[in-house]
Order: structure tokens, then C-alpha cells, then sequence
């Protein structure tokens, strides 16, 4: 039941990915972007990873993606500059691209096919519960760390933010 849930999640991701990359509103890009991001926490699901799934909604989907459609509504973008003229380098430098990615991803399967498959039978792997034991007792002091810097990363954006403060 899981292989048809797969197929079905990862043709919807290429559909809404190949949607956003085609639409001209710059809106409903936004909007195919977030439906991209469910259906990547749909396989995040499915490899039993539950807390990836729900941290990939609620910063990709919920925060980041809000915010770009926040700041987009606010900007007014209009048609003339949401479509933008593309000259014939900044084409044959998309070409260039496509095809060095469509090489990777072509290597990424290829390799894939040899991996050695896991234990499918521990339920435990992606669960909030193994998580929260490893970071807490191995990883505590990385852990810490990080939340300092993001502490230091928002005060700093605070002060950077308020012009009128004199130190």
C-alpha cells in the first residue's frame, strides 16, 4: 500500500513542481511551492519520519512560504516585472544548468539502485521520541550551542532593525 502512496506523492511533487516553474503569476508559484512542500512531508511520512514531516510544514510551508507570499502581496508585483525578459545567454545559461542537474539526478538513481536496504521493521526510527533521547543526551551540547547563536542572530536582528537606537 506504501509503493502506490510513493508513486502517487512523487508524481504529485513533480506535477506541483512543474507547475510553479510554469505559471506565470508569481502567486500561484507561491501556492505550487507550498503544495510541493506537502507532498514532500507526505514521503517524509512515509519513511516513518514524523518530525521531519511536521518541521517541513511548519517552517517550509507555514513560515518561509507565508512570508514570501506576504512580501510578494505587499510589493505589488505587477506582470511586467513578475516576467522578466529573458535574453539568449541568461537561456543557454539555463540550458547549461538543466542539464548539469538532469546529469546529477540521472547519477543520484543510478547509485541509489545499489544501496543495502535498512531495518523496515524498527517502528522507532523518525519518531519525535528516538529523536528527543539522541539530541538530549548526545547532542546536548551542539544542541545548546545552536540555540545560543539563533538567540544572538535575533538580537542582532533586532538591533539592526531599530535605526534610532544609539549605543
Amino acid at each position: 500500500m506504501s509503493f502506490y502512496a510513493f508513486y502517487i506523492l512523487a508524481g504529485l511533487a513533480i506535477l506541483f513542481s512543474l507547475l510553479m516553474v510554469s505559471a506565470k503569476n508569481p502567486v500561484h508559484c507561491i501556492l505550487y511551492l507550498i503544495c510541493t512542500f506537502f507532498t514532500i512531508a507526505g514521503q517524509f511520512i512515509l519513511l516513518n519520519a514524523q518530525f521531519l514531516a511536521a518541521v517541513h510544514i511548519i517552517v517550509y510551508a507555514g513560515a518561509i512560504m507565508v512570508l514570501f507570499l506576504f512580501v510578494l502581496m505587499l510589493l505589488n508585483v505587477g506582470r511586467e516585472t513578475a516576467l522578466l525578459r529573458k535574453s539568449i545567454p541568461g537561456r543557454i545559461a539555463g540550458t547549461i544548468t538543466a542539464g548539469l542537474l538532469l546529469i546529477t539526478l540521472l547519477g543520484a538513481f543510478r547509485g541509489s539502485m545499489e544501496l543495502p536496504q535498512g531495518n523496515a521493521h524498527d517502528t522507532q526510527i523518525g519518531t519525535v521520541e528516538k529523536l528527543g533521547k539522541v539530541l538530549f543526551t548526545d547532542f546536548v551540547v551542539p544542541f545548546e550551542i545552536a540555540g545560543i547563536l539563533f538567540m544572538a542572530a535575533m538580537v542582532g536582528a533586532m538591533l539592526t532593525s531599530k535605526r534610532d537606537l544609539k549605543l
